[in-house]
């Protein structure tokens, strides 16, 4: 008896584990509230009614710092069109995030510090760094796990694709 209680017992926490988060798409984006670095309070729901990218990165991902300096300069391109671009930063340490925005001159993100991991635990990215594409009713539309050279081009067209419907 006591085999099969703990045989229940951890099927039943695999499962939970595997029906909680890691949002895809076609579901809704997971809501998060959070103060950015530049002291903006960020609620993801608010947002609806504009396409949205939300970024999560981490000081540590090389490919991290290929792809901000690029979603920097595609912000301050695409906000005028309904866009906005919300990076999520995973380290520990909200210093690692402040010196990493600081060497790459990333003025243009909404940068948010998920030292608690609480974003990040809603929505599982698989790599880093991963981009959500969540379009003005607040559906995730596409999901681009990792970065490679060109990824920028494919996520500003998706974007700007969202954007025009």
């Amino acid at each position: 008896m006591k085999k099969l209680s703990l045989f229940a017992l951890v099927a039943a926490c695999t499962f939970a584990r595997t029906a909680s988060a890691e949002v895809k798409a076609g579901q809704h984006a997971a809501d998060f509230e959070k103060t950015s670095l530049g002291g903006q309070f960020v609620k993801l729901s608010s947002l609806r009614g504009k396409v949205v990218l939300v970024d999560f990165w981490a000081s540590w991902c090389e490919p991290c710092k290929k792809e901000l300096p690029l979603l920097s300069k595609m912000a301050a391109r695409l906000r005028a069109r309904g866009i906005e671009i919300v990076t999520v930063n995973i380290d520990d340490s909200r210093d690692k995030a402040d010196a990493f925005i600081r060497a790459h001159a990333l003025d243009q993100l909404i940068v948010l510090a998920d030292n608690d991991k609480s974003i990040v635990a809603k929505y599982e990215p698989p790599k880093m760094p991963t981009s959500f594409m969540i379009d003005r009713a607040g559906i995730v539309r596409s999901v681009n796990a990792g970065y490679e050279d060109g990824d920028d081009a494919k996520i500003e067209r998706a974007l700007v694709s969202l954007a025009s419907h």
